[in-house]
This record gives C-alpha cells, sequence and structure tokens, in this order.
C-alpha cells in the first residue's frame, strides 16, 4: 500500500478565527473545492453521472457508493483515501500574513491525484476557511507543498514537481514475543466506540481491536488486502494486558461545520496511557496505525497517536 505525507504551508490572506483542531475546518471545503476543480459535467449532484465510477472526487468523498459491492455490504464504511493531520491547539485569533501548514496524507492510488488535491486546496482562497468575520470566512494561499526536503508545489512559479514521492506499507506482521510497558500518547481526541457506545476508557484489548480493523481496512481497500495476522490470537492476548496509569480524560470540542454554517459538538480521550504485559507481538501493528490514526473521524484528524516502548529488564 502507497503511504505519502505532504506538509501543505499556508499564509493567511485575511484575520482568522480557526477552531481548536483544523483538520475539521478544512475537511468539508476541501470536498467542495475538489468537486469544483475535477466535475467535468459541473453538477450539483453525483447521481446519474455517467463518469462516477472514474472521478476522483467520488472516490476520495463517495466512498460507501463507490465501493464494491462486497464493501458496501459490510457494517464498517470504507476507509477515506486521505488524512488531513493538524495539530491539536486552542482557539486562536490568527492575522493576515500568519503562517500556519498542516499535512496532507494519501493512501493508495490517490497519491497519484496530489495535483488535483493541490488544485482543490489552491482554489479554497477565495472560499476562505474558519468562522464568518464581518460576514465573511478568512481566505488563505498555499504557498508551499513538500515531502521532507524536497518541493513538491511552489506558488511563486505555480509549478508541480511531476513523479511519485510516496513510499510502500508492507502488510503489518506480528512482532516478537517481549514484556513490557507500552506507553501511548493521544495528540488529538480518540474517539472509539464500546457496546454501540463512546468510550471513555481505553483497556488494551479495546486499543487492539480498533488497531486492528484500521490496518486490515486500509490494506483491504488499498493495499494487496486483509494482512495475514492471528486476529482472534491477538485479542486473547490483548485481554491479558493490564493498563499501569493513565491520563487519559475526555474533552469535548466544538467544530464548525461550513455545510451547516453552524458549529458542531464533538469530544474524545486525550492523553497518556501505559500498559504492561506482553506487548512485544502488538508492536508492528502500532507503528502501523500510528501512521494512519484510529476511531473515527480519522480524516480530518483525529485519533493521532505516539508511543514508546520499554523491554522488561532480562525479557
Amino acid at each position: 500500500m502507497h503511504y505519502g505525507s505532504y506538509r501543505f504551508t499556508c499564509t493567511l490572506l485575511d484575520n482568522a478565527l480557526l477552531p481548536s483542531f483544523r483538520g475539521s475546518t478544512f475537511r468539508g471545503a476541501f470536498g467542495v473545492a475538489l468537486k469544483n476543480v475535477v466535475c467535468a459535467l459541473r453538477r450539483n449532484s453525483c447521481d446519474g453521472c455517467l463518469l462516477f465510477g472514474r472521478c476522483i472526487y467520488a472516490r476520495t468523498f463517495e466512498i460507501q457508493r463507490h465501493a464494491p459491492e462486497a464493501q458496501r455490504t459490510r457494517v464498517v464504511t470504507p476507509p477515506h483515501p486521505y488524512i488531513i493531520r493538524s495539530p491539536f491547539v486552542e482557539p486562536t485569533r490568527m492575522s493576515a500574513g500568519d503562517e500556519f501548514s498542516f499535512d496532507l496524507i494519501l493512501l493508495g492510488e490517490a497519491n497519484e491525484w496530489l495535483p488535483y488535491f493541490i488544485c482543490a486546496f489552491d482554489a479554497m482562497e477565495n472560499s476562505g476557511i474558519g468562522k464568518k468575520i464581518e460576514r465573511h470566512r478568512s481566505r488563505f494561499a498555499v504557498t508551499s507543498v513538500t515531502v521532507g526536503d524536497t518541493t513538491v508545489y511552489d506558488a511563486m512559479g505555480k509549478t508541480i514537481r511531476p513523479g511519485r514521492l510516496s513510499h510502500d506499507v508492507p502488510p503489518p506482521t506480528e512482532g516478537a514475543a517481549g514484556d513490557g510497558t507500552l506507553t501511548v500518547t493521544f495528540t488529538t481526541p480518540l474517539r472509539l466506540k464500546n457496546d454501540n457506545r463512546f468510550s471513555g476508557t481505553l483497556p488494551f484489548e479495546l486499543l487492539q481491536r480498533a488497531v486492528l480493523r484500521r490496518v486490515s481496512a486500509l490494506h483491504a481497500a488499498f493495499g494487496d488486502g486483509d494482512p495475514p495476522l492471528d486476529y482472534r490470537g491477538l485479542v486473547a492476548a490483548a485481554g491479558k494486558v493490564d493498563i499501569l496509569s493513565s491520563t487519559l480524560q475526555w474533552q469535548d470540542w466544538r467544530r464548525w461545520s461550513n455545510r451547516q454554517d453552524d458549529e458542531m459538538s464533538l469530544g474524545g480521550l486525550i492523553g497518556v496511557i501505559t500498559y504492561r504485559g506482553a506487548v512485544g507481538r502488538f508492536l508492528p501493528l502500532m507503528e502501523q496505525a500510528r501512521l494512519f490514526h484510529l476511531g473515527k473521524q480519522t480524516s480530518f484528524g483525529l485519533g493521532a497517536f505516539d508511543y514508546g516502548w520499554l523491554p522488561t529488564e532480562g525479557a
């Protein structure tokens, strides 16, 4: 499965009031802008469109309808091929001329559509983002897109570098058995359901069920199929790992919906949790999930985390 991470650097053209989590701000505006960029027939609705099966907009946003029949019948919605990764910060008033950045993560063939995505974000300049100030959203300009030290897009020259800059993520395997402590830090809210309710706790088994769902769904949709893992054995082993300490808290936050022109209340777990037990087996899975985020609303960056592990001495 191809994985690419592209850093967008932008400059505000107006004063702005952005929410605490900016990934949600971009998500809705991105969809509208992408449709405007790629829709050849200029239709308001995709229903009955002859180009639907080949449309980049449909394959990015209309994932449930575009997925093969086998995937549409699953309980779990097929995953989006993108993640907008942005830091979780306090609501901030920003001034014209201020810079901000975010990462656009692309999966599978979506990496080939990067020029269209750059054009879409560039086209968002006039529609703006964030809460309205004096009846208008705040305009911004994409100044550059980079991968590491490589410039993909330069606004000054209006050029996009040809060629693919993504890399291959192979199917995950199980790690070597080993006892130790695993510390997981959630940097954006994690929204996980347990028994059809959002959970305020995070037993290791619940975490690993989410990891397995996320990793297997992405490889099935954008890679070579479900990874050959011992799912039942992994879940059973995860149930034997204990929580050593936790500072996880449920944090509510408000998302501004451009479509509804109103605020929406969401929430999730933020903080640090440490597990103790036979966690070595799960490390390759955790490494892949770290790239892809976990839980609900991953497409606009929720469920971002980092982790560290310390083997038990002599294990």
